[in-house]
């Protein structure tokens, strides 16, 4: 497990490099769009179904994303350096956009 300082570094990193892709891709996309509220990602459904929320968990050093009434909780991973889902082995961008591909049934979506 990552000590507290290493666990911030690596999050806001990803954490990052997720919002710059969401930020990306929404400008191509009509159906969500972004907002970042103090380190609370929301990712906004136009059509006002739900909304996704990414956040970093720094007592377990885990991001979470809750999304489709589901709490993801996604690990770092030594060997992908990355931040990634224990059950499936995804890491936090291809996870998202599967999950933004699946949500709005639109398999155009790429992040990163």
């Amino acid at each position: 497990m990552l000590d507290e300082a290493s666990f911030r570094r690596e999050s806001d990193n990803a954490l990052e490099t997720l919002k710059q892709a969401i930020i990306a891709a929404e400008d191509g996309s009509g159906g969500f769009e972004f907002e970042d509220n103090n380190g609370v990602m929301n990712i906004i459904f136009e059509n006002g179904s739900s909304k996704f929320v990414v956040t970093p968990n720094t007592p377990v050093r885990q991001i979470w994303i809750s999304a489709q009434a589901t709490s993801f909780k996604l690990e770092w991973s030594d060997a992908a350096q990355a931040f990634v889902l224990p059950k499936t082995g995804e890491a936090l961008l291809p996870l998202t956009q599967r999950l933004l591909r699946e949500h709005l049934d639109d398999p155009s979506i790429t992040l990163g």
